[in-house]
């Protein structure tokens, strides 16, 4: 790969319209991290249209999860090196053109590769979204308030994109979950050239082993865990999966410490802020991610929640997201960030042991919503402070590479984490179901028992016994995933009041 052409001489950057340029940002935020979600809601309708085997379902969620989550390093590094502004709106065409192609999907095969599609292209939009704020907003108070918009979107948008793959799978058709994004998208692509200004282009070379490496790594890590809740641990494939995986990880850091010009530059992880800010997102997000895609399954399994009905039941969740997110923003200056980030993450752990209490008899104002609203207002306070810790303090010509391990350990964890989940559930449930299978044929109908002897599904209170157990067990694990953020936060995070103008970016070469 040539290197990119020397930077061209640098010009006045900032928007004359930054109000009009930060919704711009915001929009593509929200569009490609809502799409991690807004199917979850469909899934059954899609499955039944596409005539998906259940264990081929879960790839309509880890498509996407996957290429976002594996190839936003190399989407940061192509902004730094071919620009932001042209690269944030080539990562939105490709995004707008995988969800028309995923909308007319007649094949699994189809739909799976447009979601793919769609994750390399949320990968290029999403890490140069982030970065294109720093030449949009002056150092100070302003950008903050932009950080804190943006981090509003990030936390917020899987809650979003649940209600609204509810509205519209209810309203129209699963298709338009993703025909949703084409005129959004068209939009911020037009709006892009002429309210965002272009950043630098610095010369450079394309990492590809490195993106490669950590990219099908990643994937393998993923399928493992996947392949393990249905098959089992000891599986052949399950094994291999991992050992690739360990293989491929391996050699990405051996290639990162070799090469002139890496992907992800090792020297991030020096500042034990910022790999501590790392570890955390990643923790929270995989508890994040598992608490929607189960929530959603009891609530439509269990409460016999319509697929509007569910989506509208998470939106307190955005709501507390949204007032978390503006206390943290005003209050900051006064604080800094380290009490925000430990309050955030004791409430979101309250909240997750909260909800290792569900059983059949939960209902959503006496078992949900108090635990989600905790859930929502520890991440709300987290979403802000994590995103200004981590990318403040680099220089510019890494921006975008820091920008883009946020974004990555987000959807990693969340992938990563889900697939725990889902093991860690699956395997509950089939010890749960062990035993309410005696019970069911004790007390079951002659109806029922003919249709189980077909199905091998039991029916309903017994199925909700197995489906509760198994997502109480499963809680479990992600309150501990978020005990783990808040040790982080007290013991590992060091930053002070005293710091906060360096983290503003008001320090030295600092451009975020």
């Amino acid at each position: 790969m040539k290197p990119a052409a020397p930077a061209e001489p640098h010009t006045e950057t900032r928007s004359t319209r930054p109000g009009i340029a930060l919704a711009v940002i915001a929009a593509c935020q929200l569009m490609v991290v809502l799409d991690a979600t807004i199917v979850n809601i469909a899934l059954p309708h899609i499955q039944t249209a596409l005539d998906f085997s259940t264990n081929d379902l879960t790839w309509v969620i880890n498509a996407y999860a996957l290429t976002f989550g594996g190839m936003l390093l190399l989407g940061g590094r192509a902004g730094d090196l071919l620009g932001r502004r042209r690269m944030f709106i080539v990562g939105i065409g490709l995004f707008t053109l995988a969800s028309l192609l995923g909308g007319f999907a007649q094949e699994p095969w189809q739909l799976l590769a447009a979601r793919a599609l769609q994750g390399v292209g949320g990968a290029i939009a999403s890490p140069t979204s982030l970065a294109l704020i720093a030449t949009t907003f002056p150092e100070g108070p302003e950008r903050n308030r932009a950080f804190g918009v943006f981090a509003s979107v990030s936390a917020g948008g899987g809650a979003v994109g649940l209600i609204a793959g509810g509205l519209l799978t209810d309203w129209l058709d699963w298709r338009w979950v993703l025909f949703v994004n084409v005129p959004i998208g068209v939009l911020i692509a037009l709006l892009a050239p002429r309210y965002i200004k272009e950043s630098e282009r610095h010369p450079g070379r394309f990492d590809l082993a490195g993106a490669l490496s950590s990219t099908i790594g990643m994937a393998a890590l993923v399928y493992g865990f996947i392949r393990a809740a249905e098959n089992g641990w000891s599986d052949g494939l399950t094994v291999t999966s991992f050992g690739v995986a360990v293989a491929l990880l391996l050699a990405f850091v051996a290639i990162e410490r070799r090469t002139a010009q890496p992907i992800t530059p090792l020297k991030l992880f020096a500042d034990r802020n910022r790999s501590g800010t790392y570890a955390m997102m990643l923790s929270l997000a995989a508890a994040m991610f598992g608490m929607f895609f189960f929530i959603v399954i009891f609530a439509q399994n269990v409460l016999q929640y319509s697929p509007i009905k569910a989506g509208l039941a998470f939106l307190p969740i955005t709501a507390a997201i949204v007032v978390a997110a503006g206390l943290a923003t005003n209050l900051l200056p006064r604080f800094g960030p380290k009490p925000f980030m430990a309050i955030g993450c004791v409430l979101t752990a309250v909240g997750m042991s909260w909800l290792t209490l569900i059983d059949p008899s939960s209902s959503y104002l006496g078992g949900l919503l108090g635990p989600m609203l905790f859930f929502g207002f520890g991440m709300g306070l987290n979403f802000v402070t994590l995103t200004l810790t981590a990318v403040s303090g680099i220089a510019d010509s890494e921006s975008g590479a820091a920008s883009g391990m946020l974004n990555t350990t987000q959807q990693v964890g969340g992938a990563l984490g889900l697939s725990i989940l889902t093991t860690i559930f699956s395997s509950a449930s089939e010890d749960e179901a062990g035993k309410q299978i005696p019970k069911f044929l004790a007390e079951g109908s002659a109806e029922q028992k003919a249709q189980f002897a077909k199905t091998h599904s039991l029916p309903a209170p017994w199925s909700d016994s197995v489906l509760a157990h198994g997502i109480g067990y499963a809680f479990i694990a992600a309150a501990s995933l978020a005990v783990l953020a808040a040790v982080i936060a007290l013991f590992v995070i060091q930053v002070r009041k005293s710091d906060l103008e360096a983290l503003s970016g008001k320090s030295g070469g600092s451009t975020i």
